[in-house]
């Protein structure tokens, strides 16, 4: 007999609903079933993870990283000086989603340590958008913690269902599915519902479909760094919309079927294999030709 909880989204909610427990106690349930590990233990490492992110962020936006081809160096500083400058554009909490979200990436760029989520050219999603919102309420480092594990929850259900790769689904599925954690852990750490997060989920995933995976020169720069602030900024949107009483008229399980279906009529060009997209523009091709063509990268 399975002793897993759920492996759907849907699932997920109905013994959330059950409970009258928040998607993370779920998560977390059911984690601790499966490793035979306390939930306590787990919730240290989750810690671990938030220390990482954390580090992250300050390191990419204190040091200016940048990566070993050169093709990023200091975005994130450059986009938090004019933030502080008074220049900014986007408000407040966005531009801190921004920056924080640019900082991981690059960090990521440079050889830096991050955690992935759910991979590594996904990375400054779920933190970019979450740490600036504790920040912005107030939350505690035990209630960042909980939202993690929201959001390993919709990583998980993703992952039952559809290959979180851009080499497998292209760009819409690391950086769509980072979104979708990314926006239900926003919902939980907000005061939202289970229900609310999933809509959240939903529609942030929705929003990214058909985004394709079209790294320059095969390095995981660009457009790579500046969609982790898209998947930030989308993540906010998304658990606003929910939060506001939107409900996605697509579930989130039929949101994951679109992103495998999508994932598999795409061409190979455009998965991950620098073939296509702006890896093909007459520019990229020049920078991929400069580091010996995008086979030797």
């Amino acid at each position: 007999m399975s002793r897993r909880l759920y492996t759907t989204a849907a699932q997920l909610l109905a013994r959330a609903q059950e409970k009258g427990v928040p998607l993370s106690a779920v998560v977390l349930e059911q984690e601790s079933l499966l490793s035979e590990v306390p939930s306590e233990e787990l919730r240290a490492r989750m810690a671990l993870h938030l220390r990482v992110m954390k580090e992250a962020v300050e390191r990419g936006i204190k040091e200016g990283v940048r990566s070993r081809s050169g093709l990023t160096a200091g975005l994130a500083r450059r986009v938090e000086e004019f933030r502080l400058r008074g220049g900014r554009l986007l408000g407040g909490l966005l531009d801190r989603v921004a920056v924080a979200a640019l900082a991981v990436a690059e960090v990521n760029a440079a050889m830096g340590k991050i955690v992935a989520a759910p991979t590594a050219g996904a990375c400054g999603v779920l933190p970019g958008a979450l740490l600036p919102v504790a920040e912005e309420v107030g939350a505690a480092d035990e209630q960042v913690v909980d939202a993690l594990f929201t959001a390993a929850g919709i990583g998980q259900v993703a992952a039952e269902q559809v290959e979180i790769s851009g080499a497998a689904g292209g760009c819409q599925a690391e950086m769509g599915v980072a979104s979708a954690m990314a926006a239900a852990a926003v919902v939980e750490l907000s005061g939202g519902s289970p229900e609310e997060a999933l809509h959240a989920a939903a529609a942030a995933l929705q929003n990214l479909l058909g985004l394709v995976c079209d790294p320059v020169a095969g390095l995981v720069e660009v457009p790579c760094i500046q969609r982790n602030a898209l998947g930030a900024a989308n993540a906010l949107l998304c658990a606003d919309l929910a939060r506001a009483g939107m409900k996605n008229l697509i579930p989130l399980d039929e949101v994951i079927q679109a992103l495998k279906e999508i994932g598999r009529l795409l061409p190979c060009e455009l998965k991950e294999t620098a073939l296509g997209g702006l890896a093909a523009t007459p520019t990229g091709r020049r920078i991929a030709e400069a580091f010996g063509g995008s086979e030797a990268l």
